[in-house]
This record gives C-alpha cells, structure tokens and sequence, in this order.
C-alpha cells in the first residue's frame, strides 16, 4: 500500500511539474530567453553609444589638470651681474615646491566636415543594428515554430502508433482464439506476432524520438533541457493562403530586415569616404586656459606664492604631408563601399531565390496534406473492411497486417505532412520580411 501511495505521489508530483504550452507562450517565454537577441540587442546599443561618441565631439571638451613638482635642493638663486658690480644681484630666491592646476576647453571649429561624416555614418550604422535586431528575432522566432510543430509532430506520430499497438493486441487476441479452434494455422498467427513486436519496437523508437524533440524544443525556448514540457495540439491549423509570385518577391525586397541593414550599411560606408578625404584639409579648433599655479612662470620676477591668468586662441593643424597615410585610408573606405555594394546586390538575387524555392515548397506542402488526407480515408476504410473479413476469416492475416501498414502509414504521413505545411508557410513568410512573432 505505500509503494502505491509512492507511486501515486511521484507520478502527482511529475504532473504538476509538465508545462502544456501554447505557440503564443512558446515564442513568448523563447524570445525571452533568446541569447542570440541578446548578443543583437548588445550590438544595437554599441551602435547607439558609437552615435553618443560622435555626438559629444562636436560640444567643447573641458579638462582639468593638476602637477606638483619638488626641484632638488641645490638650485641656485637667480642673480644677475652687473657690470663694475663686486658682487651679483639676486632677483628671486629658488622655489623648489612648484604647483600648476590648469582648467582648459577645446571647441572644434572645423574639421573637414569630417565629424558631420562620422555622425551621418554613425546614424546610418545605428539604422542597420535597428534592423539586425529585428532580422534575429524573427529567425529566433522561427526556430520556435519549428521546433514547436516538430515536438507535436513526434507526439502525435507515438499517439498514431501506440493506437495502432493497442488495436493489433485486440486482433492478437482473437488470432490465438482462432488458432486455438483451428480456424488458422499457426504461421498465421506467428505474422500478426511479428508485427505486433516490429509495432512495439516503432513505439520505443517514437518515444526516444519524443524525449529528443522536447529537449530540441526546451532549447530552443532558452529553458532547462530537463523541464517536462508538451504543447498544446489544440493550436493547429490549416489556413491556405494564395500568394502571387511576382508581389511576394517585390515585398521581400521592400521588407527584408538584411537588405534594409546592408543598404544602411552600404550607406555609411560613403560617409566612410567622406570621413576619410576630410583628413586632406585643415582642421580649425577654438582653446582657452585657465592657469593657477605657484610659483606662475608668467608672473615676474617668480614668487612663492599662487597667481592665476588665462588664455584664449585659435589652433589650426594641416596634415601637408604624411606620405600617403590619407590616400591609403580613403582607397580602403572605397573598397569597403565596392565590397558592401557588390553583397548588396548578391544579397538580393538571393532574397529572390529563397522565395521562390519557398514558394514552391509551400504549394508541394498543401499538396501532400491533400493527397495524404485522401490516402488516410481510403486506407481508413480499407483497414475497416479487412478488419471485418479478418473477424468472419474472410481475410487472412497477410491481409490484415498489409491493411495495418498501411493505415499506420497514411496516418504518419498526414500528420508530417500537416508539420511541414505550418514550417512552410511561416519559413515563407519570414522570408517575406513579415514579422511572424
């Protein structure tokens, strides 16, 4: 009685463990835990501290500076000599303590246009890491449709096959009862044997299947590989949609996350070029000081003792010459203009591609669900018919496990079909650029 109230309670306890979970909370709780998006979102806010970084350079830059000094001890004095003078005359004593603190300002005035370059490519890049977060969550949320519709897959495929089981143990039943009144001979009932325990061997195959699409889906959903998941099959449907081939390409190439990234992209890197030229001219900066030092150099003779001043000018630097550095860095942002523009162009042959081989797979998708439908009725209606001949022995058992196999066959084949008609149609239209979370 304990090992019963043992059991009751474990199997309690691993019930209320299981999660059944819907394709909403799936993509919610998966999106969530997703480290790719992580890493994007990581990126997107780099892209946007690059865009503060070159913000700040064109506001004044304010720094502060502190220094003490210690002179050694034997520093003379500073004396001057005057002619028909017997002995020099001393000016200052020597100061071997010496403090400076300096507050100054640095404003660009002009810099080549190079830093209106920098924020221009800063925006742009900042656009691309916009859209590349987008790109990562729809494939994130791509990988959680797959992975949801293939561990229903492999839980409805053991359910076909342990009712097939648990129908071939009825026939197995009244097998041994006809041999056992000599209606069959024993070969007879050795076949229906023979693929009641291939049956059971499929069955132990669908359940190692099962634990690995869990664990695939539990993955794929950011939680722990051992949590006792299930989805709920009641979410399934087959919506047919027609889709045109010509629209659908124009929405990929107007919606594609990636092509709207690269274009950024390809964008900033003509900011790039520009950027770089910039160094070609001079560059025009506004400064200004304010000195408080002891002793300060600018007060003579030098006293022991804090005096303040300040300053303010204008700095140009112009690099004339730096044997070629300039013209190096403008041909590499070049080629990095060529390079971005020619995967520009690949990308979008691609895009092409990828819908139409979509396309295609979706329509052979709905096709297979149709005739897989028909194949189940009439194997259905076969197995139905078989099955009473077999009861009457008007049917032998060759007849009856061919009938078996062949509905054990059509069911799996319809609900793999009906799996990859919802892959499909999502992978479609992911690669339409729709947003499917």
């Amino acid at each position: 009685m304990k090992k019963i109230l043992i059991i009751i309670l474990l199997a309690s306890s691993l019930f209320a463990q299981e999660k059944i979970l819907t394709l909403k909370e799936s993509l919610e709780i998966g999106l969530q835990n997703s480290k790719d998006l992580k890493i994007s979102r990581s990126k997107l806010n780099y892209a946007n501290s690059k865009l503060s970084e070159i913000n700040s350079q064109f506001l004044p830059q304010f720094k502060l500076l502190g220094n003490y000094t210690r002179l050694s001890d034997n520093i003379p004095p500073f004396e001057v000599t005057i002619p028909f003078s017997p002995n020099p005359i001393r000016i200052s004593e020597p100061i071997l303590n010496n403090y400076t603190f300096k507050f100054g300002f640095s404003q660009p005035l002009f810099t080549g246009f190079k830093l209106l370059s920098l924020r221009s490519s800063a925006e742009l890049n900042l656009n691309a890491s916009e859209q590349d977060y987008s790109k990562e969550g729809n494939e994130a949320a791509f990988n959680i449709y797959s992975a949801y519709w293939n561990y229903y897959k492999t839980d409805e495929i053991k359910k076909v096959i342990a009712k097939t089981l648990y129908q071939m143990e009825n026939h197995l039943k009244d097998t041994r009862n006809f041999f056992e009144n000599g209606l069959i001979s024993k070969n007879d009932m050795l076949k229906l044997e023979v693929q009641y325990s291939n049956t059971k061997l499929m069955l132990i195959e669908a359940e190692n299947n099962l634990e690995l699409a869990r664990i695939a889906f539990n993955r794929a959903i950011g939680i722990e590989l051992t949590s006792q998941t299930k989805v709920a099959a009641s979410e399934q449907s087959l919506n047919y949609e027609k889709y045109q081939l010509a629209d659908i390409i124009d929405e990929a190439l107007n919606n594609r996350k990636e092509l709207k990234s690269l274009s950024y992209r390809f964008e900033a890197s003509k900011e790039g070029v520009s950027a770089a030229k910039s160094n070609w001219l001079p560059s025009i900066y506004l400064t200004g000081n304010y000195y408080y030092s002891n002793p300060n150099p600018r007060f003579q003779p030098a006293k022991d003792e804090f005096n303040s001043n300040w300053d303010v000018g204008v700095t140009l630097s112009w690099d004339v010459w730096n044997w070629g550095l300039t013209t190096s860095q403008v041909s590499q942002a070049e080629q990095t203009k060529v390079l971005l523009e020619t995967n520009l162009d690949q990308l979008k042959e691609n895009i092409q591609m990828e819908v139409y081989s979509n396309y295609l797979n979706l329509i052979k998708t709905e096709e297979k669900v149709k005739v897989n439908k028909e194949a189940l009725d009439q194997s259905l209606e076969n197995y139905r018919i078989t099955s009473e001949k077999y009861n009457t022995q008007l049917a032998t058992s060759t007849d009856l496990i061919d009938a078996e196999t062949l509905k054990l066959q059509a069911e799996t084949n319809l609900k793999t079909a009906e799996v990859d008609f919802q892959i499909a149609k999502v992978k479609l239209e992911k690669s339409l650029g729709r947003v499917i979370y």
